[in-house]
């Protein structure tokens, strides 16, 4: 996916960096995968913490991010290997790079202010662009406007109500459905314009974000398929971590962060056969202990520097040595 990232150097703050590091622990020496390089935030964070010894691997779906991110490691002279494609073909990115294990794995599942800010990539509505959203335009996904001018009136519902996870989801879609039989919607001002009139007036002068947040983060999710490319990730990434190898999700939807939840519950499990059986034929061991009992959030002086970290829920699980 891309990273939720504020400005600063680079134009970007990396989310939860301390905490990052902390559940990493990086080390000289140790291989790690930053499976949503950005500009590059957090590998710099891991890079110093290890002072300069470790090696990551950088994978990021935006060639523009990539570009940026290379610039600004340039410091770190053959520690960093990057690569071009979605996290969840991290399994390719190793074998180029001719790694058969990692020592911390991290992905930041929000979406970069170098995606939000650039109008022609049609993320964002307060910028008017064409409505396309695509993480990797190369990529073959389709754009946006397929969706909302092709999707029935079910599929918008849903992908607005469940990804989005707007309340008024039915009234938008058919707010949708109708201003579309006028006219193709292609741009990203006017899909903002015809959500904001769904909204009753009541709940626009209170709402505390633009009536089209949801929508569009719910477009962008399905879009780039972000929850299954989580899921990929999510059911191989552990076969790789080395013993006492560490993962850090970050995560800015409930949906994401209840799957991760439900991975690392399930990897730290043994038996995993129905309750009522009376013997075990499942010979699941457990591969993980979970590290974050609950999951840590950003501090108040960071979410105060960087609101988009307001929604960040961190969650890390350490892979245990092999029974």
């Amino acid at each position: 996916m891309g990273h939720d990232e504020g400005k600063g150097d680079w134009g970007h703050l990396p989310v939860m960096p301390s905490q990052v590091v902390e559940l990493l622990r990086p080390r000289n020496g140790g291989r790690y995968l930053d499976g949503t390089l950005g500009m590059g935030g957090h590998t710099e964070q891991i890079l110093k913490a290890s002072g300069g010894e470790a090696e990551v691997l950088g994978l990021d779906r935006d060639e523009a991010a990539l570009a940026t991110a290379e610039r600004r490691l340039g410091g770190y002279k053959g520690k960093v290997h990057l690569w071009h494609g979605p996290f969840s073909r991290f399994e390719d990115a190793m074998r180029q790079v001719g790694w058969n294990s990692l020592d911390g794995a991290l992905v930041d599942l929000g979406v970069s202010s170098l995606q939000l800010d650039t109008a022609e990539r049609g993320f964002s509505f307060l910028r008017d662009g064409p409505l396309d959203m695509r993480m990797d335009p190369s990529a073959g996904a389709v754009p946006a406007s397929a969706l909302v001018n092709k999707a029935s009136f079910q599929r918008l519902a849903e992908i607005i109500g469940d990804l989005g996870e707007d309340p008024l989801a039915g009234r938008i879609a058919r707010a949708i459905v109708a201003a579309r039989e006028e006219a193709p919607i292609e741009t990203t001002a006017r899909l903002a314009a015809i959500v904001e009139q769904a909204y009753p007036a009541k709940w626009r002068r209170t709402a505390r974000n633009h009536p089209a947040t949801r929508t569009f983060q719910g477009l962008r999710m399905a879009v780039n398929d972000e929850l299954g490319e989580l899921d990929a990730f999510l059911s191989s990434v552990i076969d790789y971590l080395a013993p006492g190898g560490r993962l850090a999700v970050i995560s800015f939807h409930s949906l994401e962060d209840r799957m991760v939840k439900r991975a690392f519950k399930r990897e730290a499990q043994g038996c995993i056969c129905p309750p009522r059986q009376p013997m075990c034929t499942c010979d699941h061991k457990a591969r993980v202990k979970i590290l974050t009992k609950k999951p840590l959030t950003a501090s108040d002086e960071e979410q105060a520097a960087n609101p988009r970290s307001r929604s960040a829920k961190l969650r890390g699980a350490e892979r245990l040595a092999d029974a």
